[in-house]
C-alpha cells in the first residue's frame, strides 16, 4: 500500500506514519438540549478523541415541510421509520447558536472542533467559527455546488463514501480538486443505521488508497461495537468516526449506533495500540528478543559422557536453554564419538 499522503487538521498531522485521529460526531445525541451537548464534548475528550464533530444544517436547508412519497421514511428497519424527513432535521439539528460555545469549550478541553455543513451558508457561518476543515456527508457526497464552496477554503475535506459508486466518488473528488482543494480523506462508509459487520466490505479501504493514492482513508462507522474500526486500522484507515452518545438507552435520533463513552475510551485506546502493533516488516528477530533467544531449545548433554564414548539418544538430547549447539545437529551427532570426557548438564558445543 503506496500511501504517502499526509495532511494537518489543526495540530494534529494525519497519514500512514501517524497514529489514527478519531472524531467523535455528535449528531443530534444532544436530544434538544445544551447541557447534554456539552456533556458530550466534555466525554469526548475524556474518551481521548482528536477531534468532535457538529452538523450544521436547519429542516429548511435540507428538505421542505411536505409529507407523502420519498418524504416519508417507509424503511421499517430504518430507526426513524414512519417519520416524516422535516420533522426529523427539525429534531435532530443542532442550533446554530450552540457551535461557537461547544467549539470554544472543545478547544478548551484539546480537541479540534469542526462540522458537517449542508449548504452554503453554513460553510459562511463555519468559516467566521475558524473551523480546521470540513466534513462532507455522505448523502452531501455529490452537492457540487456544497463542494466547490467548501473546496474554496483551502481548508481540508473529510468526506464520506456511503451510498455512492465508485464513478461518483471519483466525479466529487475531482470537483473538490478542481476548486482548490489539496488536502482531502475519504472515509469508507456503509450508509444504514445501525450497520451490519456483514456490510462493511473494509477490505475496500486498501483499495481506495490505490485508487486515490493522494488522498487519506479512513472510516466512518455505524456498526455496533469496536471490531470494524479497529480492523480497518490493519487495513490503512488513518481517520475513525463513530457517532457518540451518553446513554444509548436514553434514546435519541442516532443512539442506537452511537457508543457510550466507556466504548469510545476504549476505542481509542486500542486504535492507537492497533497502529503501533503494526509496526513494520520484521523478518528476523529483534534486538530486543535476543534475550529470548536463551529459552529456545538446544543439544545438551543429559547423562555423563567418557572420553570417546558414542552420543546416544539416552545421553544427549534436544532441550532447553538454548546456550548449546543447535537442533538442528542433532541425528548427525548419534554414533559419533566424543573427543572428550562429557559431564551431564553440560552444553554440547563441538561440531
Amino acid at each position: 500500500m503506496k500511501q504517502t499522503k499526509e495532511l494537518k487538521i489543526g495540530n494534529r498531522w494525519i497519514g500512514m506514519q501517524h497514529r489514527p485521529f478519531v472524531i467523535a460526531e455528535l449528531s443530534g445525541n444532544h436530544n434538544g438540549s445544551y447541557q447534554k451537548a456539552e456533556t458530550i464534548v466534555r466525554a469526548a475528550a475524556a474518551a481521548g478523541v482528536d477531534a468532535i464533530k457538529l452538523q450544521t444544517y436547519t429542516a429548511d436547508t435540507l428538505t421542505i415541510d411536505h409529507h407523502g412519497g420519498l418524504f416519508e421514511i417507509d424503511d421499517q428497519e430504518s430507526p426513524w421509520y414512519g417519520r416524516n424527513l422535516y420533522e426529523l432535521y427539525q429534531e435532530a439539528y443542532t442550533p446554530w447558536e450552540w457551535h461557537e460555545p461547544l467549539f470554544k469549550l472543545a478547544r478548551t478541553l484539546g480537541l479540534e472542533a469542526f462540522s458537517s455543513p449542508f449548504d452554503e451558508s453554513a460553510v459562511d457561518f463555519l468559516e467566521d467559527l475558524d473551523v480546521p476543515c470540513y466534513k462532507i456527508a455522505s448523502f452531501e457526497s455529490d452537492h457540487h455546488p456544497l463542494l466547490r464552496k467548501v473546496a474554496s477554503t483551502g481548508k481540508p475535506v473529510i468526506i464520506s463514501s456511503g451510498a455512492s459508486r465508485l464513478s461518483d466518488l471519483l466525479e466529487s473528488i475531482d470537483v473538490l480538486k478542481s476548486a482548490g482543494c489539496q488536502d482531502i480523506v475519504i472515509l469508507k462508509c456503509t450508509s444504514t443505521y445501525p450497520a451490519s459487520p456483514l456490510a462493511s466490505n473494509l477490505r475496500t479501504i486498501p483499495v481506495l488508497a490505490e485508487i486515490f493514492d493522494d488522498c487519506v482513508i479512513g472510516l466512518s462507522d455505524h456498526t455496533m461495537g469496536l471490531g470494524a474500526p479497529i480492523a480497518s486500522i490493519a487495513l490503512g484507515a488513518r481517520v475513525i468516526e463513530k457517532h457518540l452518545t451518553m446513554l444509548r438507552s436514553e434514546g435519541g435520533v442516532d443512539s442506537s449506533f452511537s457508543l457510550e463513552p466507556e466504548e469510545f475510551t476504549r476505542l481509542t485506546f486500542e486504535a492507537t495500540r492497533a497502529w503501533e502493533a503494526l509496526g513494520k516488516t520484521q523478518l528476523n528477530a529483534q534486538k530486543s528478543e535476543e534475550k529470548s533467544r536463551r529459552f529456545k531449545r538446544s543439544i545438551y548433554v543429559v547423562e555423563d559422557i567418557e572420553e570417546g564414548g558414542v552420543y546416544t539418544r539416552d545421553n544427549i538430547r534436544v532441550i532447553r536453554p538454548g546456550d548449546g549447539m543447535r537442533p538442528r545437529y542433532y541425528e548427525s551427532l548419534l554414533g559419533k564419538r566424543t573427543s572428550a570426557a562429557r559431564h551431564r548438564g553440560q552444553p554440547l558445543l563441538e561440531r
